[in-house]
């Protein structure tokens, strides 16, 4: 089997790279692990066998670095038992699999309040400890049993200023509005946030919202579908952005900032009717650090160290107290700011963990 051969040659790999060398033994155990690789195979010198260690993951990429610098770095100032951040990729089925293997390598996740929601009814997680983590310092709807709130991102309205005669879209109901704001539109593979915009432009009142009347959204989606390119990843809905293929998209905040920054202004985004989204830190069930894992997420409500975050990755506060703490020129940039928080909707997390995977195959039937 072609899965086979590939898991073969990585083991040869690994073997070429980790034989008799001096490793670490929490960091490799976690690339076995997520492989489905038995260890024994391995001989490793036991120098960092006892090292003390709190392994923080999250998806990779510039994330690594951004997070380190804002949470681990001030952590391992004051603490005896170190952070370390992994980017391999904490997926719903990887923990999954060392949970019931019993083979955690794994201490603190970066996940989202869904995820919290969905495994932690699963019993695949350890219960947030709030005598060590302070649940007061997020907003009430931005901790639950197993998760808790670490960084605010949102679904947001952006488009190309001058595609429609100096009028700027403000609300999903321009964005699904081809007549008077022509063009290509961009939005997302993927349900979060897609079926809020659909609703919304269908006038159905924000805080009438939940439970999302999917045949109402998939119905409205597919008004428009004809003109709607749909990305599957970040970087694909900056592309259309950049090359101007869409005039308005669908998008994460991230991706609108740096569309903003790189297109000196020509593409802008809105907050308005945006879907507010929350980071959230899980703990798998029976990991190795225990409760340091709740020492360093309580390190982490430091709104200092939220604000480093958000000026490198754009990932709002989800500490309130930390609005002040931003920069003037980030201030409108900012998902948490009281500002831009106001004129979004939170998605529901409850609604979701109980219907996504229900509901995302329909809306992958209805934009194919």
């Amino acid at each position: 089997m072609p899965h086979q051969t590939f898991q073969q040659d990585c083991v040869e790999l690994l073997r070429e790279q980790i034989e008799g060398r001096t490793v670490n033994r929490r960091a490799f155990l976690s690339a076995l692990a997520i492989l489905g690789i038995a260890p024994e195979l391995f001989r490793m010198k036991p120098a960092h066998a006892e090292t003390k260690e709190i392994v923080v993951v999250n998806f990779g990429g510039d994330a690594v670095p951004a997070m380190t610098k804002a949470w681990a770095e001030p952590f391992n100032k004051t603490s005896a038992v170190k952070a370390i951040v992994d980017g391999s990729g904490p997926s719903s089925a990887k923990m999954k699999a060392m949970v019931e293997s019993g083979k955690v390598t794994w201490d603190v996740v970066d996940r989202n309040l869904i995820a919290g929601l969905e495994l932690g009814r699963q019993n695949l997680l350890e219960k947030i400890d709030y005598t060590i983590v302070d649940r007061s310092k997020v907003r009430p709807d931005h901790a639950n049993e197993w998760a808790l709130g670490s960084y605010i991102y949102a679904n947001v309205l952006a488009y190309q200023k001058d595609a429609f005669g100096g009028r700027a879209p403000k609300t999903w109901k321009d964005f699904y509005n081809l007549k008077d704001f022509p063009g290509k539109r961009t939005m997302r593979k993927h349900i979060d946030g897609q079926l809020e915009t659909a609703l919304l432009a269908d006038g159905v009142p924000p805080d009438k919202l939940y439970p999302l009347d999917v045949k109402r959204a998939l119905d409205k989606i597919r008004s428009i579908k004809k003109d709607v390119y749909f990305w599957s990843t970040g970087a694909e809905s900056q592309q259309l952005l950049r090359d101007k293929e869409v005039t308005m998209g669908s998008v994460w905040n991230t991706r609108a900032m740096v569309s903003k920054r790189e297109s000196e202004g020509k593409i802008d985004f809105t907050f308005n009717e945006g879907s507010a989204w929350v980071g959230a830190w899980l703990v798998p069930k029976g990991n190795p650090a225990g409760k340091e894992a709740f020492r360093f997420m309580a390190s982490t409500q430091d709104p200092a160290g939220q604000v480093v975050l958000f000026e490198a990755l754009g990932n709002g506060p989800v500490n309130p107290a930390a609005a002040s703490m931003v920069p003037a020129n980030l201030k409108p940039l900012d998902p948490g700011s009281p500002e831009n928080y106001r004129i979004q909707i939170p998605a529901d997390s409850e609604w979701y963990a109980k219907n996504s995977s229900t509901v995302l195959n329909q809306y992958l039937e209805a934009i194919s």
